[in-house]
């Protein structure tokens, strides 16, 4: 249940080498300085997911996941306050890793941040040449801040 994962921002052409694509929209029930709950919904599946705050190596933190039913996740949804989005998760295989970069869309249009999720915090990885950027530890970067605020951190959008 721990999930160890870094991020990055997006700093080239990965289209190239997407294998699949899905829409997804999610929105978060609960944030507070330990804890979020968000609910996810993509056009097969939805889920209900509780994480943890990063833990000190700033890339392992606490994830609860499980599957909803798609009108029990919309009803859900509906009662969000706490800011939603909406991206388009790309998938893209690297040596024995992929890749999920998150396209986001509506005020964070322009956002690109591609995640890899690790066994372990030294476990090492391919990096491909689009890759950007590191923000794993840089809160602005997480989906419920992003969610929360619909600004993208920083100066500028990501373009490609």
């Amino acid at each position: 249940m721990i999930e160890i994962e870094r991020k990055f921002l997006v700093a080239g052409d990965f289209r190239p080498f997407i294998t699949q694509s899905t829409s997804i929209k999610q929105a978060y029930l609960c944030k507070d300085e330990q804890h979020t709950v968000r609910i996810r919904i993509t056009d097969a599946k939805a889920w209900i997911t509780i994480k943890g705050k990063p833990e000190e190596d700033g890339i392992s933190r606490f994830e609860w996941e499980k599957q909803l039913e798609q009108q029990e996740a919309t009803a859900l949804f509906e009662r969000c306050t706490l800011g939603k989005i909406e991206k388009i998760r790309h998938l893209i295989p690297k040596g024995k890793h992929t890749f999920e970069v998150d396209e986001f869309l509506g005020n964070l249009k322009g956002l690109l941040i591609a995640e890899i999720e690790l066994k372990h915090s030294q476990e090492t990885f391919e990096k491909p040449a689009w890759l950007g950027k590191e923000v794993s530890d840089d809160l602005r970067y997480t989906n419920a801040a992003l969610a929360e605020s619909q600004q993208i951190p920083c100066t500028s959008k990501q373009k490609n």
